[in-house]
């Protein structure tokens, strides 16, 4: 891919784009430095580059690869996204506290903007380097397809033209600030269920144009590495398939960095590095045997040699290199990291077009060179305060009004004299989803605190759980237990489980509690295994198994239905809703294992169907004496498991019919990563979607529900009406049958899927209210490069300032080469108008949003085919037809 083609890909999104990339590595002075130390390693020293090991300093990283001192060839360390540097410490995988928590990307996703992708991308790129790390693994481009897969709040979206443009800005942000980005996961994982193993059919026309262009747009961007995924592709699991990592990623992108594998999704030794995998992770289980199959001659010893080449090239192009520590060894020129061509350190933008080379032009400039000796270049200050502006700017801006009848938002001041707020969420932030994008930070204001300093003291604002997640300890009624010490200690009889606080096991003891339960009356209990000072294992280290069946999981690194949520006393929460008979013992056990150095607190509790309605039923009184209700509803996404239904879980959905039932000004917040189903819509006048607002989402909250902020996001991904909607619906599509799902609906992913088959969402996709009105008139098409200029008039017909998502949309040609959607997303632009104003908005069109994929490349869809303009998918204002040739 050229320059130029690389530019075309990245334009027409409504923004000015900078372009970083990809650095060639041809060039001469860099290519001898990377040759001289090719020469100086041994070949166990450069096996040692390729796959990850344990970091004796433990310094929270998700991965590290060990350097060679000697050489000037610096450790490094990786450390998870995409939603905050995720750090994680000894003592119970939580986050060290510092980095700034993100809203989710989804949210981000939902401004439509990439100039704010690219600050987003500056936040994690700065705070990766100055929390000592050097990689971090993001961003995360797989497309929404199934709208119940757990990670779908890390991705851009369900569009390829949305996420295109987000990555590359993305990318062009962490790397300005002088962190590698980690495009993942390389390709087609887009649900978590059996992720390790399935196989994903999938035709080459649907890979092109839907799954892979925002890694495309990622590598012309510049990405310095990208991760391999987990699955299989069409019979190859992709860290060994040679026709994504060699024919398409480096033969036709040129791509010039390093592939790595997922955590774990190395799949064998010879036939992974030979396919294009450079580095396994986080170990060298498969990799570490390379040396022998080099001297065995199974492998050849200069495709070793080409993998360390490409990242000792990234290396060098970041400034991560430094002198030998006793001063320029045989065969190496002395100062790695000078004399580099101005092409490396003139900002990546030389000999672009005009116009490309705006916003954060440069990605590693000179700031990425030099550094002190045996060190790299020197590590930037924390500027925490710095994240936290941007984690509220990017909260505002994704908020997404879905609903709002009768303008019951923005809250106005008499509202204020009694307003309840509701839900568990409103106490207690769920700032971010789960797995490795989970950052946490201590601290974190709630959003029922938040209004009611918004509020301020004149105000009534009072609160209820309406769900209880916390439970109570199970009493000693319905017990009966034993309990042994590993190492000591008999079994003895105890008659609950409740050591917290004051009453915390010591620090690195070890307990099992056997016996049974017994519920005074029949019904569904939801059980919880509640706990802190535990460390991080794959199975969890404080666990509940209920009649042979393990339901909570405290500490486990995937699964384990542990809750986002914490306790009211911040401990973690883990269980599941269990049917128990009423006074038949069922048997329970709980395992427990602490940690050095910090005290081991293990709870059993539970939540009895008698505390469920009182919790529901209480809510509805509040509601029922208040001006306004606003609830706050949530999921609970996260890597490792997909959602099991669309519909809000803990009985949530019961709770808002029973709010709006008790006061018709009811206003629902979203805390979701995914689309939901609505049943309780038609009797709710207003719906608020701010997903996984980060940090600072709390106040973001509030600024919208009163008034000081108005709302201008629009959905990423369509809100189906019924999960029977969905593209992937059937078994044969998600999640697949005997270990394989079929991608058979092809480029119908998303609103292409809707809008084919005459399907009305409860939401569309590009939908998003705003407490201001906006018009368009004045459509104008004409032809530009090999793409269209568009122009229109944004007129705000408001009384207040706001943000409209303009959308731009092509139709195919009456008789289309190959099944088309009846519209697809070509370019955006987000702009911000003062009540009354109106502005003369120009977007490009580019030249791929008029092609298809052809077989052996991209083909003009020649013909009459109509460009639409309007506020989404649904919405769209103006038509004009142009013949496309």
């Amino acid at each position: 891919m050229t320059r130029r083609e690389a530019a075309r890909l990245l334009a027409g999104v409504g923004a000015v784009v900078a372009f970083a990339g990809p650095v060639r590595a041809e060039a001469a002075p860099v290519q001898a430095r990377v040759d001289a130390l090719l020469r100086g390693l041994t070949l166990q020293e450069k096996i040692a580059l390729l796959h990850g090991a344990t970091d004796p300093a433990a310094k929270g990283a998700a991965g590290y690869v060990p350097g060679v001192p000697r050489l000037g060839i610096p450790e490094l360390r990786l450390a998870d996204g995409p939603a905050g540097v995720r750090g994680t410490t000894q003592a119970g995988g939580r986050t060290a506290g510092r980095a700034t928590a993100l809203p989710a990307p989804v949210a981000l996703a939902a401004t439509f903007d990439p100039d704010l992708a690219r600050r987003y991308g500056a936040v994690l790129g700065r705070e990766c380097r100055a929390l000592g790390m050097d990689v971090i693994l993001a961003p995360m481009v797989n497309i929404v397809r199934v709208p119940q897969a757990g990670r779908n709040f890390e991705t851009l979206g369900e569009d390829p033209l949305l996420a295109a443009a987000l990555a590359a800005a993305e990318v062009r942000g962490i790397q300005g600030e002088g962190a590698l980005a980690t495009v993942k996961h390389y390709a087609a994982n887009n649900f978590e269920n059996e992720r390790q193993h399935v196989d994903v059919r999938v035709d080459e026309r649907t890979l092109r144009e839907i799954y892979l262009p925002a890694f495309e747009a990622a590598v012309a961007a510049g990405a310095g590495a990208v991760m391999a995924a987990y699955p299989r592709v069409n019979g190859r699991y992709c860290a060994e398939n040679r026709h994504l990592l060699t024919e398409i990623l480096r033969d036709e992108w040129r791509f010039a960095g390093w592939v790595m594998s997922d955590w774990g999704g190395t799949r064998s030794d010879v036939p992974s590095i030979e396919a294009g995998l450079d580095m396994e992770m986080p170990s060298g289980a498969r990799f570490s045997g390379l040396a022998e199959a080099v001297a065995s001659g199974r492998l050849a010893g200069s495709v070793v040699d080409r993998s360390v080449r490409r990242i000792l090239l990234q290396l060098d192009r970041f400034g991560l290199l430094s002198e030998p520590l006793n001063g320029p060894t045989d065969g190496l020129p002395g100062g790695l990291t000078g004399g580099l061509p101005g092409g490396l350190t003139g900002g990546l933008t030389g000999g672009l077009p005009g116009g490309l080379t705006g916003g954060l032009s440069g990605g590693p400039a000179g700031r990425l060179t030099g550094g002190p000796a045996g060190g790299g270049r020197a590590r930037p200050v924390f500027d925490g305060a710095a994240g936290a502006v941007a984690a509220r700017e990017v909260a505002l801006a994704g908020a997404v009004l879905l609903r709002n009848e009768g303008d019951l938002l923005p809250l106005l001041h008499a509202d204020l004299a009694d307003l309840a707020v509701i839900g568990p969420t409103a106490a207690a932030p769920l700032a971010g989803g789960g797995g490795s994008a989970r950052v946490l930070r201590s601290g974190t204001e709630s959003p029922y605190a938040a209004l009611r300093r918004r509020a301020g003291a004149t105000a009534r604002v009072r609160f209820a759980t309406g769900v209880d997640l916390d439970g109570v300890p199970v009493p000693a009624s319905a017990l009966s237990l034993t309990r042994t010490r590993r190492g000591g200690g008999g079994p003895e009889p105890v008659t609950r489980v409740d050591h917290t606080g004051a009453g915390a096991l010591p620090a690195g003891s070890s307990y099992t509690w056997t016996g049974t339960i017994t519920a005074p009356a029949t019904g569904d209990y939801d059980l919880r295994v509640q706990g802190a000072g535990a460390p991080p294992s794959s199975g969890g280290s404080i666990t509940l198994t209920v009649d042979g069946t393990r339901v909570g999981a405290v500490e486990a690194l995937l699964g384990g239905n542990s809750s986002l949520i914490a306790t009211a006393d911040g401990l973690t929460n883990a269980g599941a809703v269990v049917r128990l008979e009423g006074g038949r013992p069922t048997p329970l056990r709980i395992s427990a294992t602490g940690v050095a150095g910090t005290p081991l607190e293990v709870r059993l509790a539970w939540v009895t169907p008698t505390r469920r309605q009182e919790a529901r039923e209480a809510a509805a009184a509040l509601a029922r004496g208040a001006q306004v209700a606003v609830v706050f509803s949530f999921d609970e996404g996260t890597e490792g498991a997909d959602r099991t239904s669309l519909a809000l879980p803990k009985e949530q959905d019961a709770l808002i019919a029973a709010v709006a039932a008790a006061n018709p000004r009811t206003a629902v917040v979203l805390n979701t990563g995914h689309p939901v189903l609505m049943p309780w819509l038609a009797d709710v006048p207003a719906v608020l979607q701010m997903w996984y607002p980060g940090q600072e989402g709390a106040d973001a909250t509030a600024a919208l529900l009163l008034g000081a902020a108005c709302p201008g996001g629009k959905l990423p991904v369509t809100f189906p009406a019924r999960a029977e909607d969905a593209p992937a619906a059937t078994p044969e599509r998600y999640p697949g049958v005997a270990g394989t799902a079929v991608y058979d609906e092809g480029v119908f992913v998303g609103y292409r899927h809707y809008d084919a088959y005459g399907i009305e969402p409860l939401f569309p996709f590009g939908h998003g209210l705003s407490y201001t009105r906006f018009a368009y008139e004045g459509l104008s098409v004409r032809p530009s490069g090999d793409g269209l200029s568009v122009t229109f008039i944004l007129a705000n017909v408001g009384r207040r300032e706001g943000v409209e998502v303009a959308q731009v949309y092509v139709t195919p040609p009456a008789d289309p080469p190959v099944p088309m959607p009846p519209r697809v997303l070509a370019a955006f632009t987000r702009v911000r108008l003062a009540p009354g104003e109106r502005r003369r908005v120009t977007v490009t069109v580019p030249g791929r949003a008029l092609r298809h994929w052809g077989g052996q490349g991209w083909v003009l869809t020649a013909g009459r085919r109509a460009v639409q303009v309007g506020s989404s998918s649904r919405d769209l204002r103006l038509r004009r037809e142009v013949t496309v040739r």
